[in-house]
Parts: C-alpha cells; structure tokens; sequence
C-alpha cells in the first residue's frame, strides 16, 4: 500500500520562497542561547504559523559552550587560531608548554609517547574521540593543523547533550585550538630545529548553563487527538556565525516541505512533527537529548520515523547518494533519490551525529546531511565527519563551519532538489496507508554483519543464534511485506502497530549501546555496538585473561539482541495472525 507522490506536489516547492527565508537567515547569528537566535526563530514560527501549524516555543536550561578570541605564540610570533567549544579556557597570562608532534595523533602515538604536561600537535579538525584521548593522556592542550587555510569551528564535547553528574567528569580537561595549514607547517618546521619548543596558547571559552529554545510545529492528521501517530521532521536552528547554509538551507526545506504538505493535508494518514532545534553546534545537540528526555513516553508512543535535515543547498554539493537511512529504510532512500536526483543510493548506515537523540526510543531515522561536494582527493575538513573511504561525496563546501558561510554560498536549484528528497519522503511518510518500513532488508543487513564478525573472529565466539533469529526476521518480514501489499484498509493499523513495535525492538539494538533511557557517547559506533567485545577477540590471544574478560561482554550481548530478535519476531507473528504453539 503506497502512497503515489504527485508531480503536482513536487512541483510546487518555491525555489523564490526559500530564498527569501535564506535572506532572513543571513541577518542573525544564531549561536545557541544568544538573543539574535530567538529573534530569527521568530521569523520562522510566524511563517510556520502561516501554514497552519500549532506552534509551541519552548525555554529550557541547556549546557552551553561559546568560543571565544584564540591565538598561539611562537618564538615571538603569533600564530592565527580558532579555540573550541567545549575546550578549557587557558589561563589569563596563557598556556605554556612543551609541544610534541604526534602526527595523526592515533591511539599508538599516544601509547607510546608521554605527553604529560604537554601540547600536542595532531593533523585533522578538532573532534570528541581525539579530545577524549589527550585528557586521558594528560595532555594539557592540544593544536590542530587544519587540511586547508580554514580553520573550522567544532563541539569537542564526548558527552551527547547536556552532562549529567556522572558523565561531567567526561568533558575535555585540555585547551584546544585549530590552526591553518601553513600555521601547522611552521611549528613543524621549528621543532625540527628546536626539539624542546615549547608554544603559549590563548584561548577564552565561555561554557554554562543557558536557556536555549526550542520550536515544536505539529499538525494533525485524519485521527487526530493526544495519542495519533506522526512523522517526525527536525533540524537544527543555531549555527555558526550566520551559518546560511548550515543550517539555513535546511530550516528553510523544512518550512517549505511543511507549507506544501498542509496544502495537501486532506490525503494524509497521521501526524507531522516539525522540530528545529538549538543547542546542535554549541550544545553536543543538548535540544533534542532534551526533548527526548522530557518527552520520552509521548515519542515512544507516538513518533513513527524521525526525518532528519542539515545542510541542504550548498553551491557545488552535487551528491546526495552519499546521504545515510537505517537499513528498514533503505528501499525508500533509493526510490527518493533516483525519482528526485537521479542517483543511486549506496546504502551508507545512519552516522551518531545530528541530533540523532532518539534511537534509543526505538524510533527509526533517515538522513540527515543530504549534498555534498563530489570527492577529488583534495583535502575537505567536512569530510572528517561526513565519513571517510570509498565515497562519492566528499563533505560540504569549504565554507563549512566558518564565518564565510553566507548566502554567496547557496544554489536555489540545488536547494530545490535537495527539498525535493524530503518532500517526497516525508510525503510517503505521511500518505502512505501502511509505513514503508521493511525489516526484512534489516535482517539482511545484520545478518552480513554477523557474517562480518565471523570472518574476523573465527569459532572462537558462537553466534549461530543471532544467525538464526535474523534468518526468522526475514522470513516473517517477507511474510508481512507480502501480506502489506495485499492489504486492505482495514489491516492498516494491525501492520503499521506491527512495524513500530519491532522498531522499538530493534532500532535500541542497531544503533544504542548503553539501555533505552541513556545517551552514548557522542563518538561513532558500528551497527549493534553492543557487539564490540565480540569484535575484539580478533585483537587478543585466545585463552588470556583479556579473552575471558570480552567473553563475558559478548555473551550479554549476545543475550540482549537474541531477545530483542524474539521480540521483533512475536510483534510480526501476532499481526501475520501465526500460531506458536
């Protein structure tokens, strides 16, 4: 049962529209919590209002860090830098040591190097993983030599949303700064000549509670009422410095997709949700952590699918097959992609990045940056989060993350064609009588995924029943995907409770380690994390104390996905009507 999406409807997103919204967003810097966001997010709630939406603008206490001025001496000179959001501040008269080069700054460099007490010079933007490694190490500080002449702003924070008691002591205990390329290269060039240099960093960091808003646009659907099921569409409000693009594009796809979709409410089957979110750049996306916490039952009874959006319509971001979906809804990214873009979608997983806040809920996601610039093998500071490898995309624009950002950078077509993507997903979200959620292609994935397992590690872990209760998910979920197409309307609320119950099941599984009600780290994680001890038995030797301690990890793990298997597998059986007798 799918919902046909009209030319009619595609063809009446408004490039000139878009534009005009982009021209409000050029005015305000929008960093989370300062007066100029609340001021352009009033534009956005009138307009939003405009179309029909039930708008409610929400104050809440969110843990916030501002950068502020920044620079390096060296031997006299004084080297040009951005600090980072969540980086200590130096002390007034700066920050004095002994700076060591370590490269990559991989997890070997620094097992082998004592930087206690000192700087360390590492390759690469500033990131959580690399800040969370120099204060284990007792580094005091740290510099990062950016790819480019740009310097690019970055949340360091491990912690995803605001800290709680226990994971406070987790935040960065080093200052951190990023400088340009031939800045990086110069310091390289003293310590060859100088191997006890020692630089002086400065560096101001303004990191404290703050109220940050929140804008919550909801319509109804047919049903209506408190419990009616909706399509959750968010993106981040707060930027960097104007932040036109990232992540103007974006609110301003999201208001467009809105007004569109309520002109054609009459077809719609549930709810739609907009959210924009502060606390994204500045906050390790301490909105949308918030709203899941505060929110937790409502969402987990009634958010369906959680379409996320940044970045979209950069001049020169020609590639969207780059873009992510969990894999149950990896058949809608490939028929949206190749209807809207003429491309073919590579199957990338969901990132832990964007304000992917409610896995744990058990709500399933797609997307969330959507174009990129193609890959050329230059150097892309964006690329570092986008992910790396054999990709066709490459990262947005140079722009990225710096007060170049501006409204030069945009392209109305490609922002009409990146709307076009969430339109027409958010449409089939919305229209479609059963979701287009398929759990067979979830099984399929994990069952490559085990299969990646076994080829790392061997017999010397049996996993043969997660092997099997995936081979039974897909088997069921063929069964129900066959039984959808044959469905009438009066099947539809059976299946679609079906599908959202092994959501709850499932999703917590693929993309969570720690239990539903939790935030893991903000850092990457592999598909069913909670798998990692199984996967390090590759790195230690068989019958060491080091192999029994990842046996007993791997053996919960192993225990906590059969379940949820044998959950999934009940929810789809009891809607199939099969007997387990």
């Amino acid at each position: 049962m799918k919902a046909e999406v009209p030319t009619s409807l595609i063809a009446a997103v408004d490039g000139p529209r878009m534009w005009r919204h982009l021209e409000e967003f050029a005015k305000w810097r929008k960093e989370s919590g300062v007066p100029e966001e609340l001021k352009s997010l009033a534009y956005v709630e009138e307009r939003m209002k405009e179309y029909g939406f039930d708008t409610e603008l929400i104050l809440h206490d969110a843990y916030i860090s501002l950068p502020g001025q920044a620079r390096v001496e060296m031997a006299g000179d004084t080297l040009r830098c951005i600090t980072h959001s969540f980086s200590q501040s130096a002390p007034a008269d700066g920050l004095k040591a002994e700076i060591v080069d370590l490269g990559s700054g991989s997890e070997e460099a620094f097992a082998t190097t004592d930087v206690r007490g000192k700087l360390v010079l590492v390759d690469g933007i500033a990131n959580p993983v690399m800040s969370r490694r120099a204060s284990l190490a007792g580094a005091v500080g740290q510099v990062h030599v950016s790819p480019h002449e740009h310097v690019h702003e970055m949340c360091i924070s491990p912690v995803w949303g605001s800290p709680t008691y226990d994971t406070a002591g987790n935040l960065p205990s080093t200052v951190v700064v990023t400088v340009p390329l031939d800045a990086g290269t110069a310091i390289r060039d003293k310590l060859r000549s100088s191997p006890d240099l020692a630089l002086t960093v400065y560096a101001d960091v303004d990191t404290r509670w703050r109220k940050t808003p929140i804008l919550v646009c909801d319509m109804a659907g047919p049903a209506g009422g408190a419990d009616e099921p909706f399509v959750f569409f968010t993106g981040h409000h707060d930027t960097w410095y104007y932040g036109v693009m990232d992540n103007g594009g974006a609110n301003a796809t999201m208001m467009e997709v809105g007004r569109v979709c309520a002109e054609n409410r009459g077809k719609w089957q549930r709810g739609l949700r907009i959210v924009f979110w502060s606390g994204h750049s500045q906050g390790r996306y301490s909105g949308s952590t918030w709203y899941a916490e505060q929110n937790w039952a409502e969402l987990e009874k009634r958010a369906l699918v959680h379409v996320n959006v940044d970045s979209t319509g950069g001049k020169g971001n020609t590639v969207v097959a780059d873009t992510t979906a969990a894999a149950e809804l990896r058949n809608l990214a490939v028929e949206t992609l190749r209807e809207q873009a003429g491309q073919d979608f590579t199957n990338r997983r969901m990132a832990r990045a964007g304000d992917q806040s409610f896995w744990g809920i058990g709500v399933s996601a797609i997307y969330g940056n959507m174009s990129e610039q193609p890959a050329t093998g230059e150097a892309n500071a964006s690329a570092a989060v986008f992910g790396g490898g054999n990709r066709l995309g490459h990262g947005t624009g140079w722009w990225w993350h710096t007060p170049d950002d501006l409204l030069d950078k945009m392209d109305e077509k490609i922002l009409v064609r990146d709307t076009n993507i969430y339109l027409h997903t958010v449409w089939r979200l919305l229209a479609d009588p059963i979701l287009p959620l398929d759990w067979a292609e979830h099984g399929r994935y994990l069952q490559s995924e085990l299969g990646s397992i076994v080829q790392l590690v061997g017999d010397r872990f049996d996993v043969t029943e997660l092997n099997e209760g995936a081979e039974r998910l897909i088997g069921l979920a063929e069964r129900l995907n066959a039984a959808i197409a044959q469905a009438g309307e009066d099947d539809a609320d059976r299946f679609n409770e079906a599908l959202i119950a092994v959501s709850r099941a499932l999703v917590p599984l693929d993309y969570t380690e720690c239990d539903r009600f939790e935030q893991d780290p903000a850092i990457n994680a592999p598909p069913y994390p909670s798998l990692r001890p199984v996967r390090l038995l590759a790195s230690v030797e068989p019958g060491s104390d080091d192999e029994k301690f990842l046996f007993v990890g791997a053996t919960r793990a192993r225990n906590r996905i059969a379940f949820g298997l044998r959950q999934a597998a009940a929810h789809i059986e009891q809607a199939l009507g099969v007997s387990r007798g």
